[in-house]
This record gives structure tokens, C-alpha cells and sequence, in this order.
């Protein structure tokens, strides 16, 4: 089994740590948080890059980031009661839409 997808899974979640973290770190001025954001995105483009081995990157950012976006917005929403309109569950809904298609279709993600 190409452990590829079990790396992708674990840059997403450090990426999502990470920017979840950047609200708590103030800009950067405090100093545990500020870590947690270095350490994470350190984490992730790590692991982004052992996905990288086999998998296109087109196809690997596309899933990477189509992820966070919609996991960073679940928590904004369900953490920071940030609202999210009719606009952006669309939005969202298209690109969960979008990462099912190149996971269920594509070839290329195959590799």
C-alpha cells in the first residue's frame, strides 16, 4: 500500500493546526502559540513533500489544500462562531465536490 495518502492525511492536520493557531498567536507576539504555527507548517510541508514522491503535485496541493480550506472553515464556524453564508457552503460544497472527483477519478491521483 503507497503510504502517500496516510502522509497527505498528516500534512493536512498539521496544517490545519498550524493555521488554526495563528489567530492565537497575535501576530506572532505570543510566543506558544507561534510555535505551534512554525512547528506545524514545518510538519506539513514535510510530509507534503514525502506525498510528492508519488503523487502529481497538482493533484496532491489540490486535495492538501481543497482539505484545509474546508477544515479551517468547519472550525472558524464551529470554534470561532464564525457565520458562514449561503455563498460560502456553496463554495465549500464545491470543493469537497472537487478533491471526491480527483480522489474517485483521476488517474493521476492513482500513481
Amino acid at each position: 500500500m503507497n503510504p502517500a495518502y496516510l502522509y497527505l492525511s498528516i500534512a493536512i492536520a498539521a496544517e490545519v493546526i498550524a493555521t488554526s493557531a495563528l489567530k492565537a498567536s497575535q501576530g506572532f507576539t505570543r510566543p506558544g502559540p507561534s510555535l505551534l504555527v512554525v512547528a506545524g507548517y514545518g510538519v506539513a510541508f514535510y510530509f507534503l513533500s514525502l506525498v510528492l514522491r508519488t503523487v502529481p503535485v497538482g493533484v496532491a496541493y489540490a486535495i492538501w489544500s481543497g482539505a484545509g480550506i474546508v477544515l479551517i472553515a468547519l472550525i472558524g464556524w464551529l470554534a470561532l462562531k464564525q457565520p458562514l453564508d449561503a455563498a460560502a457552503v456553496a463554495g465549500i460544497a464545491l470543493i469537497v465536490a472537487g478533491v471526491a472527483i480527483i480522489q474517485l477519478f483521476s488517474k493521476a491521483a492513482a500513481h
